[in-house]
């Protein structure tokens, strides 16, 4: 690789970690406050709850919308480009976010207000839908074959990064504000900040150059006319590997971060900060396990270390609860620090792994509809079955079962995978090129 290609591929990732860590910025900003205040000030008239199940559920509706995302943004990102549609992305979760900052509550316009909060939800999720593919797969096709993992996990780490900065800054409100400032304005700053850090997100992509591999496939004229319906004629075994294997990842993070939430504030009492930075130590640690995971899998290959995250949650997961129950601050950091390292083994090499699963003319639509799709199952149902599980059981080992069945899901995903580590992502073009 030139110094030249070499710098251009850098400046692809810094673009692709900033914007991502902004969009799930967005993203997480929403979750964080659907477990705090969301039930209280859009759903009132339910009990306590009854108001945090629907609060979850309105946060359901961006699962929903996301493979719709993937689906659309992943055509265009096949058929157009993968630089264009990542602006067109930022820009969809930045005004959303920021709608969501001026919306009026319940009290103000009655149930016009939860209305309005699921459409907003929806239109981040269509956002959010199309962001990681395109990230993603400009972080690998610009890179060496050797650093593929470790290039396509700086994406990945714009999720504990958007989920530090989303719990943070409201860790921040809610201890300088008291209850009442918070519930009626303070939580509102951070969604409104979003409209300022997407400024700079903006400026950031419009300064890097598209995916060479994308200029190969225009090149040679060998774009698909309806990638989707091709990735499912002719991936459809790798597009039922990346559904599963990603499925067990999302309910476990889901339900460490923000099932966390609910867990420590309703079940056990305790004051809301206590688990908001429980999150944000363990969000931290994951700014650096996730690449170490990502690279660790160029040596040792994605599915071995997948794996070994894997088995590393769905045995935390039974201690994890145990441990929030001793209400002690430094036990339940402990908690979730490891409960989010385990996460971090699975989401490191999680990017290239199913990336590397599709050819180049589909990569986006199939990368983005098999992670997309899972996100529905996973994180999208994760908060709201945790809740009705120890609700009707009275009990967290329900859940903890919960979260088991769906790590058992992803073991199976990656048994039906190849291991992607050394695949040739330009096999195709090559083929083309003989043709």
């Amino acid at each position: 690789m030139t110094g030249s290609s070499s710098n251009q591929t850098r400046r692809v990732i810094v673009a692709s970690l900033i914007g991502t860590s902004l969009e799930w910025y967005d993203f997480f900003l929403y979750s964080t406050a659907a477990a705090l205040v969301f039930g209280k000030l859009f759903f009132p008239t339910l009990d306590p709850v009854a108001g945090t199940l629907a609060a979850f559920t309105t946060n359901a509706v961006a699962f929903v919308a996301r493979p719709l995302g993937g689906i659309v943004f992943g055509h265009f990102g096949d058929r157009v480009g993968r630089k264009t549609v990542l602006v067109v992305t930022l820009l969809v979760m930045g005004i959303a976010t920021f709608l969501i900052g001026l919306l009026p509550t319940y009290a103000a316009i009655g149930v016009a207000a939860p209305v309005l909060l699921a459409v907003l939800r929806f239109v981040q999720g269509l956002g959010l839908g199309g962001e990681w593919g395109g990230a993603v797969l400009m972080s690998i096709e610009h890179g060496a074959r050797g650093r593929r993992g470790l290039n396509a996990s700086w994406p990945q780490v714009g999720v504990p990064a958007g989920n530090l900065l989303a719990a943070g800054l409201l860790a921040v409100m809610s201890v300088l504000l008291t209850d009442q400032a918070f519930l009626s304005w303070g939580w509102r700053v951070p969604f409104l900040l979003s409209g300022a850090l997407v400024v700079v997100g903006l400026w950031i992509r419009l300064k890097i150059t598209e995916s060479p591999l994308f200029e190969e496939v225009e090149q040679k004229g060998v774009k698909a006319q309806m990638p989707l319906l091709e990735v499912l004629k002719t991936h459809p075994k790798a597009l039922l590997s990346a559904f599963t294997a990603r499925i067990g990842v999302d309910v476990a993070f889901y339900t460490f971060t923000a099932y966390i939430l609910v867990y420590i504030t309703k079940d056990l009492g305790l004051d809301r900060q206590m688990g908001l930075n429980a999150v944000l130590l363990g969000s931290a640690l994951q700014l650096a396990l996730i690449p170490f995971f990502g690279a660790l899998s160029d040596r040792y290959g994605r599915r071995t270390v997948y794996l070994g995250g894997v088995l590393a949650a769905a045995v935390w997961v039974f201690a994890f609860f145990p441990l929030l129950d001793t209400k002690s601050f430094p036990i339940i950091a402990l908690a979730a620090i490891v409960a989010l390292a385990a996460h971090a083994a699975m989401y490191g090499p999680q990017a290239a792994f199913i990336a590397e699963l599709f050819s180049t003319r589909l990569r986006y639509s199939g990368a983005s509809m098999g992670y997309q799709v899972a996100g529905i199952v996973g994180g999208g149902l994760a908060p709201i079955i945790a809740v009705w599980l120890h609700d009707t059981y009275g009990s967290s080992v329900p859940v903890s079962l919960y979260v088991l069945a769906a790590l058992a899901v992803t073991t199976v995903g990656l048994a039906i995978a190849p291991e992607t580590r050394d695949l040739d992502l330009a096999a195709d073009l090559k083929e083309a090129r003989r043709a």
